[in-house]
């Protein structure tokens, strides 16, 4: 066995001594904690529903995207009125990030005007997607909506939107966690709609086995 110091008036002895005698063994890791910018609305959705409506998107059309080969694929389910098919900038949008160890705030991608895209696509019209569409903007001004796939093992950048959104996990695992500022908690997928202040620093990362898939919206305030 190794040695270790004595001396009690070494403060990080002593502080190891007080870190390892809490058990972080936690059962709220698989939870929703609210807080920092992610908080659960009272609305709620049928969770079978939004499962048999992803699988019916899936036999019209697959992921998309720029980053679909690194495990984050995007389906636009609505659309600006007259444009048949979103581009590579509509599937993602303007970002800001630190990329490097200069710490510089950067833009990356353009500007996307949310308001601009009021129409469900019409080849999801049927589909129970159209009513989630509809209940969404009885209640919020409701940009772009789409389809986001995350991979196993994966992350997105550390970076801040314009906007905030609102998430309706639809494949989740306890593994997959959603973090703004300094706040991380998981989002299970139930049928709840999540309110995530996107407009601060974030990230999504899936750390389970499985695939996650969320339906987003981008709230157009």
């Amino acid at each position: 066995m190794p040695e270790f110091p004595k001396d009690k008036r070494d403060l990080d002895v002593a502080n190891m001594t007080k870190w390892l005698s809490v058990d972080r063994v936690d059962e709220s890791v698989a939870c929703f904690q609210p807080g920092g910018g992610i908080e659960r609305l009272n609305l709620h959705f049928d969770i079978d529903r939004l499962r048999q409506a992803l699988d019916d998107v899936l036999t019209i059309t697959d992921y998309q995207g720029s980053m679909k080969e690194e495990g984050f694929g995007a389906i636009a389910l609505n659309r600006r009125p007259g444009i048949e098919s979103p581009t590579a900038n509509d599937l993602s949008g303007r970002y800001w990030l630190r990329a490097d160890d200069r710490y510089i705030e950067e833009p990356r991608e353009d500007i996307v005007d949310e308001s601009l895209f009021t129409e469900i696509h019409p080849q999801f019209s049927d589909t129970y997607f159209a009513h989630v569409d509809e209940e969404l903007r009885k209640r919020f001004p409701i940009g772009r909506m789409r389809i986001l796939s995350k991979g196993l093992f994966n992350c997105n950048s550390w970076h801040r939107d314009p906007e905030p959104r609102l998430h309706i996990p639809i494949i989740t695992n306890p593994g997959s966690l959603f973090i703004v500022n300094h706040h991380v908690t998981h989002l299970p997928a139930d049928g709840s709609v999540y309110f995530t202040d996107t407009r601060g620093y974030h990230t999504a990362l899936n750390g389970g086995e499985y695939h996650r898939v969320h339906l987003v919206a981008a709230l157009a305030y």
